[in-house]
């Protein structure tokens, strides 16, 4: 049962991650899938790298409390 847990904690820390360094300027990634105008991340943004952070801090959030529960 720790898996269902464990897993979505483990997609928020990369998503988290990635949003994380892109928001801080570190990584430049380009559009893969657009649907509209899509526009190239330049330079640092505020809200990606606070979103990113928000994100990250809830997916280890998530994997502690799931790795720290006793086993059935």
């Amino acid at each position: 049962m720790k898996w269902l847990f464990v897993v979505p904690g483990t997609i928020a820390v990369l998503l988290g991650g990635l949003w994380l360094v892109q928001g801080l300027g570190l990584v430049t990634i380009p559009p893969i899938a657009c649907v509209a105008e899509c526009e190239t991340l330049e330079g640092p943004s505020t809200g990606w790298a606070l979103a990113g952070a928000a994100l990250l801090a809830a997916g280890l959030t998530l994997m502690w409390w799931a790795l720290r529960r006793p086993g059935r």
